[in-house]
């Protein structure tokens, strides 16, 4: 089966703490190195934070939604309730690149 973008929107969870910016999160760290791993890996090709909400957005590459879900719930982050799962939907790539 060929690989599909999909657009994935996170948001923070019930044991986010508003007092601390996102770099002082429980378990910064382990989450950043994750993250980092699935963007090495090719699986996270684009990802970040929208400026003044709580919402994080993130493109992906994979063969299912399934697939989206299983590579994404082992980080500590989900796991700790500390971001959630809003929306995973297929994306259509219409203009620009991901080529470098």
């Amino acid at each position: 089966m060929a690989k599909t973008l999909f657009a994935v929107l996170n948001t923070r969870g019930p044991n986010w703490d508003d007092s601390k910016p996102m770099e002082e999160q429980v378990d910064w760290r382990a989450h950043a190195d994750f993250m980092n791993g699935l963007a090495a890996e090719g699986f996270v090709l684009l990802g970040g934070p929208f400026k003044g909400t709580r919402d994080v957005l993130l493109v992906v590459r994979a063969e299912d939604r399934q697939e989206v879900e299983a590579r994404l719930s082992p980080d500590c982050w989900v796991v700790k309730g500390l971001l959630r799962n809003l929306r995973i939907e297929p994306w259509e790539l219409r203009l620009g690149s991901l080529d470098p």
